[in-house]
């Protein structure tokens, strides 16, 4: 065992960072956030290259040509998934440091080999007996021979044994970006840490003592799109080392989780949970729960912090899954009954905030995200833990329906719902779960489709390639001016016509278009096409007003373009094949779609202003008479964020701010200062920019320029304003809760907006003049105000203070109610008495206007006290409610016949559309439909004659 095995984690971290900046003049440069949003190509940052990719490239530079540091990585989802195995073994896991040094086209094989070799056995004093070196050998199909460089140096510059030099494949020992791109062999350091040092032969085997700690990256060749390879004019560096495994060694731990990176974690766990300490057993199922809740703590509080969001798409997806695996396992193995994760935060800031000063930023924010999540999987999971019992008793697999209820009713993933199986010696028929995923994602499409929807098939795209038409040219979208065009071909959903007849729903593919169709959230032009009458072609029998109305447009991939349909109806004459015709674009919708799409960024901006830059766009939708935006957020937004969201929104509409649009090629784009993207979304190359008071030809000569962040600049292939004035106006209608951690902003602009501040100020006026009017106009005033506040389209922050308003008269109209309550009251009673003068029957059931429950309870006392032995029962409808009262008392005498009042109220309530019940002596029900009070009446009067006779 190394002689370092007091060194804390924090320590071993800092002596890797200093023996390079310090001794071999590296720069440090801080770890990028886990969330690559400058490149939505990645899931998650994975190793310490990413952020220098574009070096690797030759598409960027850096001030320093050598760089070291500590990279936040995660490897949980996609090509490099750790997550099955956490828990299991002693060094996997879904979140990890990896340390790093790089060169970029300076030193080489030498110098890397010879300064890992000192830092290992000089500065850590690593036995050096316990070390064994793999290197490449060879790859006869790429014609490559084996890297005796790297051996021969190992050789020459260290004192390794010999013999622990070993020779490996491409699978172990050749390093590539992607399929293409920079490549080259690399070699790697293990550490044998077998109690006898004798595992030189479990390296690359997986054994857990025997463990891959250091690889050197030698990055020499360029593999281009045919898979040749070339020599590269600049080689570099990069290496990488696991942080936990290294610190594992030098403290002389046989496991990761044995390290003092984990123990405080583990004891935050223990005294959260109360379950005994953590024992590091592989086998004892609290134990594998410890590194499990204590890996994904790790992993979702970095994740967040960087911007993630748990949900049901991309890196959130992940995101959820991992949350849920470790509720589950928190609840189901240590008996947790509430939120648990949330209260581990401060742990994981406790031992990485050093390191990683963001996290200390907003700690609670974490916290409060986490506990959301825990929340909304805590309602269903001890019903989805019980359906998981029921399906596995007794079998060997769960079934697909199963675990597609378990995933669709319950929320569990598929990958919870294998590790549970797993842990019973089952399986999961995956296979059948991803058939019937696939059918509910096809519903759900079909379910949102309009029922005359139109697309063109597979067999169709190859039919319109066969006969020579090419994806629509729609370069003259964005400015939606009329156009000629010439149609290639009609479409009518299951085959190709030579004409499109009148009312007949068809698609129309033009040569060019001037319309945009649906996509990025913007929905798709309408408009009109008009046959283009040539001079000197002469016309048709009946032509002069041929025009098709187009009700949606769509785009749909092909293998080079897209072919644009133009769906809708020949409302008069006809349309052919190679007819010419002019297309206009519905200039009455396209004007405000786009300014609710300016309006939009512009929200965007405001939103990362006011709650901040985590602040990530999750979906949007932009019409004609709305827009919507989808955020990342854990909570509800607060009023004065609202109002200077409105604000900020609306000072750039006065500020007259032009709208910019250029294309840059994407690796420039990507580095502009602020710019925004959304993850998941495949950007071309060159990427369209909107930049909105910023001019884009001046923004690329400056990407660095801290400036461009005070500006909405977004990639984006939408339609825009020119200028921020023509929107007029911006008002949010609402902001709700979407899903779990996303909220849902509603928003208009232009002559909606002015329209709904115009309502909100009327509504206000109102509520002000309410406040002195006599008391029964008050009344009206006030019901009629409560009644549309909700259902008017007026702005949030009005609607607010309307509410606000409204509770503050409130209390007023309830003293003008319960004096009008009690002259009626005075009314209702004079009823009972008169009912009771005249009628002293056995059986009394009667109809008494104008009361409420209270002053129907009052009625009966008057007409019991005057009728002690008869079975009374009171009905009280209010129309204007839509309800019925209805009470009834029955005498002791008559409940020992079989009258009971809780089964007579039941059923005259049934008569009229409600329900109810009670005491045998007393009951009380009540209805839905007041209209039916008289067949109550008959209900109680038939059902009180079978208990009684006659």
């Amino acid at each position: 065992m190394p002689q370092t095995d007091t060194l804390t984690a924090a320590a071993i971290r800092q002596q890797f960072l200093d023996f390079f900046t310090e001794k071999h003049g590296h720069t440090f440069a801080p770890s990028s956030p886990v969330v690559p949003h400058d490149d939505p190509t990645l899931l998650f940052t994975n190793a310490g290259m990413n952020q220098f990719k574009d070096v690797f490239l030759g598409q960027g530079s850096r001030e320093y040509s050598r760089a070291v540091n500590s990279q936040k990585c995660i490897r949980a989802g996609g090509k490099h998934n750790d997550l099955e195995d956490v828990g299991k073994d002693t060094y996997h896991h879904t979140f990890f440091e990896m340390l790093g040094n790089w060169s970029f086209g300076d030193y080489f094989k030498r110098e890397a080999i010879q300064w890992a070799w000192q830092l290992l056995t000089e500065v850590w004093e690593l036995d050096k007996n316990r070390l064994y070196v793999t290197v490449f050998e060879g790859d006869a199909s790429d014609g490559l021979e084996a890297d005796e460089e790297a051996e021969q140096l190992w050789r020459e510059l260290t004192d390794i044994d010999p013999s622990h030099i070993t020779r490996w494949g491409k699978k172990d020992n050749f390093w590539e970006m992607g399929d293409s791109g920079p490549c080259g062999p690399c070699s790697e350091i293990h550490y044998d840490s077998t109690p006898d040092g004798t595992g030189g032969d479990l390296v690359n085997k997986d054994d857990p003592n025997v463990i891959e700690i250091w690889n050197l990256v030698f990055i020499q060749f360029n593999r281009d799109k045919s898979g040749s390879l070339t020599p590269l004019p600049a080689k570099h560096v990069d290496t990488g080392m696991g942080f936990e495994r290294i610190t594992r060694v030098l403290q002389g731990k046989t496991s990761n989780y044995d390290t003092d990176i984990w123990s405080p974690i583990f004891d935050a766990i223990q005294d959260k949970t109360g379950a005994k300490a953590y024992g590091g057993s592989m086998e004892d199922a609290a134990d594998i729960a410890f590194r499990v809740i204590a890996d994904h703590i790790r992993c979702l509080t970095i994740a967040i912090t960087d911007g993630a969001t748990p949900s049901n798409e991309g890196r959130g997806y992940v995101l959820r899954r991992i949350l849920r695996r470790a509720v589950r396992i928190a609840r189901q193995t240590l008996g947790v009954d509430g939120p648990m994760l949330c209260e581990l935060v401060p742990a994981v800031v406790g031992t990485l905030g050093d390191a990683f000063p963001e996290l200390k930023k907003n700690p609670q924010r974490v916290a409060e995200v986490i506990k959301q999540e825990e929340l909304a999987f805590l309602k269903t999971i001890d019903r989805g833990i019980e359906h998981f019992r029921e399906a596995a008793s007794g079998k060997e697999q769960v079934s697909a329906e199963d675990a597609f209820k378990l995933h669709d009713t319950y929320g569990f993933p598929i990958d919870l719902t294998q590790v549970m199986a797993e842990e019973r010696g089952m399986t999961v028929d995956v296979a059948g779960f991803e058939t019937l995923m696939d059918e509910a994602r096809e519903k759900s499409r079909a379910g949102v489709e309009h029922e005359d929807a139109i697309t063109l098939t597979p067999n169709a795209i190859d039919t319109l390639q066969k006969i020579n038409v090419d994806p629509t040219d729609d370069s003259a979208k964005f400015e939606g001016k009329p156009l000629n065009a010439r149609i290639r071909a009609i479409w009518d959903g299951s085959s190709f016509d030579d004409v499109a007849s009148i009312n007949r729903r068809v698609a129309i593919i033009l040569d060019r278009t001037n319309h945009y169709a649906e996509q990025g959230g913007q929905v798709g032009d309408t408009g009109m096409l008009t046959i283009d009458y040539e001079p000197g072609l002469g016309v048709r029998e009946g032509e002069g007003g041929d025009r098709f109305e187009i009700e949606q447009t769509q785009a749909i991939a092909a293998p080079a373009g897209s072919y644009v349909l133009h769906i809708g109806r020949v409302t008069s004459g006809q349309f052919k094949i190679h007819d010419r015709v002019v297309a206009d674009v519905d200039r009455g919708k396209r004007d405000p779609i786009q300014a609710n799409h300016t309006a939009t960024h512009l929200l965007n901006f405001a939103l990362r202003r006011v709650i901040g830059e985590e602040v990530e766009q999750k979906g949007s939708l932009v019409a004609d008479d709305r827009l919507r935006f989808d955020f990342s957020s854990s909570r509800a937004m607060k009023l004065d964020e609202i109002e200077r969201v409105d604000r900020i929104v609306n000072d750039a509409i006065e500020q007259k701010m032009d709208v910019f649009t250029d294309t840059v090629p994407l690796n420039i784009a990507q580095k502009i200062n602020g710019v925004r993207a959304v993850f998941g979304e495949k950007y071309p190359d060159p990427v369209r920019v909107v930049s909105i008071g910023a001019p884009i030809e001046q923004i690329v000569t400056e990407l660095d320029n801290p400036k461009w962040a005070e500006h909405s600049i977004e990639f984006c292939g939408g339609t825009h304003l020119a200028n921020t004035e023509q929107a007029q106006h911006f008002a949010i209608v609402q902001e709700q809760a979407l899903a779990a951690g996303v909220r849902r902003i509603t928003a208009v602009t232009g002559l909606a907006a002015l329209a709904a501040q115009k309502a909100g100020k009327e509504l206000l006026q109102r509520l002000e003049n309410a406040a002195s009017l006599e008391a029964e106009a008050l009344v009206s005033e006030f019901d009629d105000i409560a009644a549309v506040a909700d259902k008017l389209s007026i702005g949030a922050v009005m609607k607010h203070r309307v509410h606000e308003k409204l509770d503050a008269l409130r209390e007023q109209v309830k003293q003008v109610r319960k004096q009008e309550q009690a002259s009626n009251r005075e009314a209702v009673v004079e009823q009972a008495r008169s009912i009771a003068d005249a009628d002293s029957a056995t059986l009394i059931v009667k109809q008494i206007d104008g009361a409420d429950k209270d002053t129907l309870l009052a009625a009966m006392d008057v007409i019991k006290a005057k009728c002690p032995a008869s079975a009374i029962m009171l009905l009280s409808p209010d129309q204007e409610e839509g309800k019925v009262a209805i009470v009834a008392v029955v005498p002791k005498e008559l409940i020992g016949k079989g009258l009971k009042a809780g089964d007579w109220v039941r059923e005259a309530a049934k008569a009229c559309g409600g329900g109810g019940g009670g005491r045998p002596d007393m009951a009380q029900a009540g209805g839905k439909q007041p209209e039916k009070v008289p067949d109550a009446i008959d209900a109680a009067h038939a059902f009180a004659a079978s208990k009684l006779g006659g």
